[in-house]
């Protein structure tokens, strides 16, 4: 098994390396590709040396099994042909194409099997804040189907990037030393603040963060349920909160979502709240699971139910959901 990494030197890409490294992938060898500015960087993996490569327009994809992307959107638009003209299996961590209807969306607790189909090669991976919320909707699903989800998110500055977290880092240190904060990655200052905007404004006034949401649910789970976002950045560094209300044909007890969401892949439930026992951002960072609380009846909706999650959104939310699939493919002999 030969895979790749483009984007090496990214977030997510270090977050792959980690992730390839603690779940044993059966890589027997590895390829790092990266920008001119990344290349003839030097990263150890299993305690061999590799140097990153420029990503080009050449045949340097050829006998590559999996590659997995995180470059950005536009590289993965510019290198697609690129890398799958071979074969190669790329499962693309971008926005660039969820939403076509030639490549699945995939979340292997949900919808796994829709990565065997992909007529151009691709796999995308979704939104982290899709990914999350969509893995423990799917045991609610199959008690009742859900009708209407609506969702506040809290993401942390690991949404943006490394780059990110690190001016939240540089911000709370020049804000506690009396000294302006210094203003790059987000809008407003983050530290000491939250702002209510994550990508751009769309004409319906949703951001494209809420539209994922929105368009990438119902893709995943193949469902017609309407879903309402609003999208927040909070000045956390790592893991992402949602609380989520949903609506099905027919009530779900606490109980049962409970029950379900405990036996559900991917999912621990922290929901004591008599011992103040629910999930938080400062402890979920670097977890696999997405972890929920919160679980009660939904007092304005007699068919509703609400909930809590958090989940560390470099890992599930992008690099380890894409790790996932490629574990997937192999199982069932489909690389």
């Amino acid at each position: 098994m030969k895979i790749a990494i483009v984007g090496a030197s990214g977030a997510v890409g270090q977050e792959f390396l980690r992730v390839l490294d603690e779940r044993n992938f059966p890589a027997d060898e590895l390829v790092l590709f990266g920008s001119e500015r990344s290349a003839g960087r030097k990263y150890t993996f299993r305690g061999k040396e590799y140097e990153v490569k420029l990503l080009q327009h050449n045949d340097d994809f050829k006998g590559i099994d999996i590659a997995f992307v995180s470059a950005g959107g536009g590289t993965s638009k510019e290198f697609a042909q690129t890398i799958t003209k071979h074969g190669t299996v790329m499962i693309d961590n971008s926005s660039a194409f969820r939403m076509d209807a030639d490549v699945p969306l995939v979340v292997p607790e949900c919808n796994a099997e829709d990565a065997l189909c992909r007529p151009r090669g691709i796999i995308a991976n979704p939104n982290c804040t899709t990914i999350m919320m969509v893995v423990c909707l799917q045991p609610l699903e199959r008690l009742s189907h859900i009708r209407r989800i609506h969702i506040a998110s809290y993401q942390a500055a690991s949404g943006a990037g490394a780059a990110a977290m690190a001016e939240l880092e540089q911000q709370y240190r020049e804000v506690l030393d009396g000294k302006p904060a210094t203003v790059n990655k987000f809008a407003y200052q983050l530290a000491y603040n939250v702002i209510p905007q994550i990508d751009v404004f769309t004409d319906n006034g949703y951001t494209k963060e809420e539209m994922k949401m929105f368009n990438e649910t119902r893709k995943i789970m193949h469902t017609d349920a309407a879903c309402s976002a609003m999208c927040v950045r909070v000045p956390s560094l790592r893991s992402h909160s949602e609380a989520v209300w949903i609506e099905t044909e027919q009530p779900i007890s606490p109980e049962a979502a409970r029950e379900a969401m405990r036996q559900a892949e991917g999912i621990t439930v922290i929901d004591d709240p008599a011992q103040q026992q629910y999930p938080m951002p400062l402890f979920t960072a670097g977890k696999d699971d997405v972890f929920v609380g919160r679980i009660r009846s939904d007092l304005a909706n007699e068919n509703g139910l609400t909930f809590w999650l958090c989940g560390d959104q470099i890992k599930k939310g992008a690099a380890l959901n894409a790790v996932q699939i490629a574990e997937y493919l192999i199982r069932v002999g489909n690389v």
